[in-house]
């Protein structure tokens, strides 16, 4: 494996949970791909990816196949033998293909197009799942799902197609700060506690994904969330504030102590922000 040899010992914890829900490639004996987080076949992959594993080793290879075979003809993607499918699970698996090379795959291509066919109303992805009732914040675009989109966009080099209304959601919702869309996705304390690896809607991921593009760059929203990420570097390093509990273990994202990994993440954003 193609990772640096002071994270082998966390790769190989990773590896070591790939039959850990009752199938190959981290699935389940009844094929769902999405449970199991953080060691799912959806989330596991990315996470060898951050640290350094070249996307053509067997096991990621098998993620991708297990992923790409749930694909359907419309561009979505089927996580489940059953059940509906939302925009969500979509999102999430075109990311993490992007990840493992699959980009310019047709099927990709297709999903792309479907993700840009299948905008709500206020420009970002919303998933019709009412989880915490109805209410008017539930008229509006899921934060995270269109957060994870534009990530999509970006590693399949598509920052230029991804569509501008939704990143104005991001930006929009980072003054609002209310919880919105069905899924209730808002920004209070766990969003701005420094999470990494990245996992969900919060501070650190939110402003590296939108440092890809170039309308948020030019923001003062957006600038005002880096000088929020920023008061919480010390020397000049992510400090991660926020992990999973099952990734405690793991050397590159221990809590309260520097991640050498997020911190190149972080100077990405920082290159971005040169590049404007």
């Amino acid at each position: 494996m193609a990772a640096a040899p002071h994270y082998q010992a966390d790769v190989d914890a990773i590896l070591a949970t790939r039959r850990g829900n009752g199938a190959d490639f981290w699935a389940t004996s009844d094929g769902r791909l999405s449970k199991g987080g953080p060691f799912s076949t959806l989330e596991a992959p990315a996470l060898l990816t951050e640290l350094g594993v070249d996307p053509s080793e067997d096991a990621l290879q098998g993620a991708a196949t297990l992923l790409l075979d749930s694909w359907r003809e419309d561009g979505r993607f089927r996580l489940s033998p059953s059940g509906a499918i939302y925009p969500c699970h979509t999102i999430y698996a075109a990311r993490v293909l992007c990840r493992l090379g699959y980009a310019s795959d047709d099927r990709l291509l297709r999903t792309f197009e479907h993700l840009a066919a299948t905008l709500h109303d206020d420009g970002g992805w919303r998933c019709k799942k009412f989880s915490f009732g109805r209410g008017p914040e539930t008229e509006f675009s899921n934060p995270g799902p269109t957060l994870a989109a534009l990530d999509a966009f970006r590693l399949a080099g598509r920052t230029e197609s991804a569509p501008t209304d939704a990143v104005e959601v991001l930006l929009r919702h980072w003054v609002t700060r209310a919880p919105l869309g069905p899924c209730h996705f808002g920004i209070g304390t766990l969003f701005l506690q420094v999470e990494y690896p990245f996992a969900s809607y919060n501070l650190f991921s939110y402003v590296h994904v939108l440092s890809h593009y170039d309308q948020a760059r030019r923001d003062p929203r957006f600038c005002e969330a880096v000088t929020v990420l920023q008061a919480k570097l010390v020397n000049d390093q992510i400090v991660v504030e926020r992990v999973h509990r099952r990734l405690a273990g793991l050397a590159f994202c221990h809590k309260g102590e520097p991640s050498e990994l997020g911190t190149a993440r972080y100077r990405e954003i920082l290159a971005n922000l040169d590049d404007q």
